[in-house]
Order: structure tokens, then sequence, then C-alpha cells
């Protein structure tokens, strides 16, 4: 009688051992795929970034001389200004877009049509950026477009969509913004629909009115979904390189080179990996700062309750 206890407990201590020895191979395998390539990308730029090399020749040290040239290097310094431009007009068209929509199928109260809405919106996150711009160059081609074809059965004079300088600008940002906004809208709506409905239902009976209880009582409360989206945005926007590689290969002129195509261009096209990693790791440098100031700011209207 004694036996079957000692048995229970023996097989109770096998069963612990698999799931011990399962986690940490759980844990090893994401360690493994996050050192490889993740922290180990970062550090051989870092080490290249110290050097000049083109591939046929050696690679010879040459310490900081990368990061003075580029520090001079207007392209260089024109390819932050621009993605930094692109960075703020696509969050903030993602955050107001995103937020409207969700606000407005919250107020629907068909299962149906919810569910149909986020579908719509979710599903251009499915397709890949590149596949995505490639469609949008011929709609918004200045000759052959499907965009200014209408234009001009309307009557309305043809934009030079991917020609001019805002023309391209705006396109761009029309592109990424429409393939990211369903992260976002997905984000707000679950946000709008975890809103505790005894607050709601207090400030209704306190005689506020739709936009006063938007700005007062549900925008603090989704504050943190609101920081967490221009987060994860910022950094998104701050890398693009898609768009603008393949519908205005960084025209006209330099006007829509973006740091990530920079970096592509010197590294690949021009075989100067050194300098590549160079401004590659700047621009890493450049998101960790402006992340960080993103949550110092944040202390001040986030709201966690």
């Amino acid at each position: 009688m004694r036996e079957a206890p000692g048995r229970s407990h023996d097989d109770r201590s096998r069963s612990r051992r698999r799931e011990t020895f399962f986690g940490y191979a759980m844990v090893f395998v994401s360690l493994f795929f996050i050192v490889a390539f993740t922290l180990l990308p970062i550090v051989f730029s870092f080490l290249l970034s110290l050097f000049t090399w083109n591939i046929i020749e050696p690679a010879r040290f040459v310490g900081l001389q990368n990061y003075r040239t580029l520090v001079h290097d207007r392209a260089v310094i024109h390819s932050f200004g621009t993605t930094i431009e692109l960075a703020v007009l696509i969050v903030v068209a993602q955050l107001v877009l995103g937020l409207a929509l969700a606000l407005l199928v919250q107020q629907h109260r068909s299962k149906w049509f919810r569910a149909i809405f986020r579908t719509a919106f979710f599903l251009p996150l499915l397709a890949s950026a590149a596949s995505i711009s490639i469609v949008f160059s011929y709609l918004f081609d200045s000759h052959f477009g499907v965009v200014n074809y209408y234009l001009q059965l309307a009557h309305l004079p043809q934009v030079g969509w991917l020609d001019s300088p805002s023309g391209a600008t705006a396109t761009i940002v029309l592109v990424a913004v429409w393939q990211q906004l369903g992260f976002v809208f997905i984000l707000f709506v679950s946000a709008l629909g975890s809103l505790p409905v005894d607050v709601l239902e207090a400030a209704s009976i306190d005689g506020s009115g739709p936009v006063h209880t938007l700005v007062s009582v549900k925008l603090p409360l989704i504050s943190p979904t609101v920081f967490f989206a221009g987060v994860i945005g910022l950094i998104n926007a701050m890398q693009l390189f898609d768009q603008p590689y393949v519908l205005t290969k960084g025209g006209p002129g330099d006007v829509t080179t973006t740091t990530v195509l920079l970096i592509y261009r010197t590294a690949f096209q021009n075989i100067q990996f050194g300098y590549g990693s160079a401004i590659a790791v700047v621009l890493f440098v450049v998101l960790m700062a402006l992340t960080g100031l993103q949550f110092l700011i944040g202390r001040k209207w986030v709201f966690y309750s």
C-alpha cells in the first residue's frame, strides 16, 4: 500500500523535470535567435564601422574616421532630416486615423460590421511593404497611373505624384500609413473596448458630451495604448526603406532618400561597408535617443490605472 504513493511521487518528479527541461530549452532557443540575429549583428556593425572595407581589399582599421566623415556629409545629414520628417508625418497620421476609425467602429452596434471593418484594415499587414509599394507605383505613375487617369476623366489637372517633391513625400506617407494603419486601429479598438463602463456612465450622467468625454475620459484611459502605438510607429517609420526604394528610388533628387536607403546605397552599391555601418550605428543611437525621449515625455501624460 505504501508503494503507490512512492511511484506517484516519482512520476510527478519526472514530470516536473521534463517541464523544467522543456522550459529551459524554449528559453535557450529564444536567446539563441536573439543573440544570433539581433545582438551579434549590432556588435559586428559597430566593429565594422571602425574599418574601411570594400570586399576586394582587406579591411583596414581607421578608428573613428568614418564617424568624423559622416558628421560633415551633407547627404547623411539630409537623409536623417528626411527620415525624421517622414516618420513624424506617418506616426501622426496613423494615430489620428487609427483612433478615428476605432471610435467609428465602437459606435456601431453590428458585430458583422465590426468584424468586416477590422479584417479589411488588418489585411494590408499580411502583405509585404515591397509588393504593396509596387502596386501603388502603378496607381500613382505620372504617365499611365490609374489615379491620374481618373483625374483626367473628371477634367482635373494631373498630378506628378512621384515626380514632384511634395507629391513623392505625400505618396510615401500615404502608402506607409495605409499598410500600418490596421495595427494601430486594432490596438485602439481593443483599448476602447476595455474601458470601464461605470466611468463612462458617470461621465454621461454628469452631462459630459461626446467630445468632452473623448478628451477628458477616454484619451487619458487609453494613453498607454497611444504611447505604445507611438513608440512602435516611430521605430518602424525611422527604418523606412521599401516605399522610397520602390516608389521613388529616393527621388526626385534626394528628397525622399531615407537613412536606411542611404545605408543600402553606401554599403551595397558603393561597396563602402565600413562607412555604411557607421551610418547604421548612428541611426541606432538616434533611435535609442528618440525612444528614451518618448519614455521621458510619456511620464507626464501617460496614465496607468
